[in-house]
């Protein structure tokens, strides 16, 4: 490195191993579990471990990477393949759905540290940019009525069991006990009551 030139990132850095992930192999086992014909684990597997329909999480891949090029599957310097971008969304969304640390999708995605912590972060720019303005906003009418329908045909009983609730009647609730005490004198937990 030249005097007084700052080193741009990117590129291999003095000290550190090199791990050669097979990213394609993960990248296949990923396609054959869940998205292959037939697949290893069925829809409920899919929807339990995802926490959504196949049919969404396609539609989110599609419209991450429309959005983010960052998501698309490209070589690397090495003309290597480089994560798929189903794999760079079930990254992102195993650890932010179950809060698992960055190296464990190490384990089962083949993704480095840095890479899924860079892809949980572009994903979360990702979703607000692409989904922001149709989910983030508070629900109108038509929302939750379409919302109380379908909790309806679940079995929840809506405004017939809830009256109160739903007409914006204030709702009776038990009064709240004394100051908690500790052994009846005045110890931690504030004044007797």
């Amino acid at each position: 490195m030249h005097k007084g030139k700052e080193q741009k990132h990117g590129g291999s850095v003095y000290g550190r191993a090199f791990i050669r992930r097979e990213s394609v192999d993960a990248h296949k086992r990923l396609m054959h579990n869940y998205f292959g014909s037939p697949p290893i684990f069925l829809e409920i597997y899919f929807r339990h471990r995802f926490r959504m329909s196949k049919d969404l999480f396609i539609h989110i891949c599609n419209s991450v990477k429309q959005h983010d090029r960052s998501f698309e599957q490209r070589r690397n310097c090495t003309w290597l393949l480089e994560h798929s971008t189903k794999e760079k969304v079930t990254a992102a969304l195993r650890m932010m759905a179950y809060g698992v640390p960055a190296d464990y999708i190490d384990d089962t995605l083949v993704m480095a540290e840095s890479t899924s912590i860079f892809y949980v972060k572009q994903f979360a720019k990702t979703m607000v940019e692409v989904f922001g303005a149709e989910y983030s906003r508070a629900p109108n009418a038509q929302d939750t009525q379409r919302l109380l329908e379908m909790n309806k045909a679940r079995g929840f009983p809506g405004r017939a069991f809830f009256p109160s609730i739903f007409a914006g009647e204030p709702v009776d609730s038990p009064p709240l006990p004394a100051t908690p005490t500790v052994s009846g004198d005045e110890g931690i937990l504030g004044a007797s009551a």
